[in-house]
């Protein structure tokens, strides 16, 4: 029987984690096949009821439903509970249970390609949207001993201040000055979580970083992965400054949720390569 996982959101034109996902069953042999369940709001509730059926595996969610799943859910692992958001749906004795891998994904990203160990490290974020929260809590999960976030919308800056629960996370109150040029210059790991370089954005070849105030002891992580190199990711290696692009937490992010679903290692290798190939 051919099994089945999916990529549940609304639109999904954009999303390359068929060609990685799909690759990484076939090297492994598995007799399932990755596909895109685009699903109007009000199916939401009927496409995540349909997981249970014989030949499903489990899902994806991306935008716009990774908070709105949770009611059709039976449990939610630590992880999502803490973030408020699902991207993975696993089926697990009959039972629907919601996982965020991207939390995963992100600390195996910086890891593993990064050889980054947040513990106890100070950390600087550009962005408190939703990918900036799954980072936030992982990194405070993780040891980190200082989070600095800046965010435009300052109120979403210090709402996602105080649901990490740490006193050790500063808000600052604007992207220029004294405390915001010590916040990113003394950062052990800068992270741009904006779409601030985005391609087709109206911010498209814009860094949100001056290149005078990243450290060179810095690692430098860009949460936005096309183009694979952002402006802040060549101002950053240009001045011989380690750095990440998000392809790298996609991939794992599409690596936790493949051991999930299967319950075998991924070919990371082959799921990297897939991706940046996709481009």
């Amino acid at each position: 029987m051919m099994e089945k996982v999916g990529l549940i959101g609304y639109p999904l034109g954009h999303s390359i984690s068929p060609v990685f996902q799909q690759a990484a069953f076939d090297e492994l042999g598995l007799s399932v096949r990755y596909e895109l369940w685009e699903t109007d709001p009000d199916k939401l509730g009927n496409t995540v009821k349909g997981l249970l059926a014989e030949d499903k595996l489990g899902s994806n969610v991306t935008v716009p439903y990774k908070e709105d799943v949770i009611p059709f859910l039976d449990d939610l692992n630590e992880i999502a509970r803490d973030i408020g958001a699902v991207n993975t749906i696993v089926k697990l004795d009959g039972k629907l249970i919601g996982y965020n891998t991207d939390a995963e994904g992100f600390l195996r990203a910086v890891e593993i390609e990064g050889k980054f160990d947040p513990e106890a490290k100070t950390v600087t974020m550009i962005g408190a949207g939703g990918v900036a929260r799954a980072i936030g809590f992982i990194l405070v999960k993780s040891g980190a001993k200082v989070l600095n976030l800046f965010d435009i919308d300052q109120n979403r800056a210090e709402k996602l201040a105080s649901e990490l629960k740490t006193p050790q996370v500063n808000v600052l109150k604007s992207n220029s000055g004294t405390e915001y040029e010590s916040a990113v210059s003394s950062a052990d790991l800068l992270i741009n979580c904006t779409p601030i370089g985005m391609k087709h954005s109206s911010s498209e070849g814009q860094s949100p970083v001056a290149r005078e105030l990243i450290s060179s002891q810095s690692l430098v992580y860009d949460v936005v992965y096309n183009p694979l190199k952002t402006p802040l990711l060549e101002t950053a290696e240009k001045a011989g400054i380690p750095a990440l692009g998000g392809l790298s937490m996609l991939v794992y992010q599409g690596v936790a949720a493949f051991e999930l679903w299967t319950g075998k290692q991924a070919p990371v290798n082959t799921m990297m390569k897939a991706a940046a190939g996709a481009f």
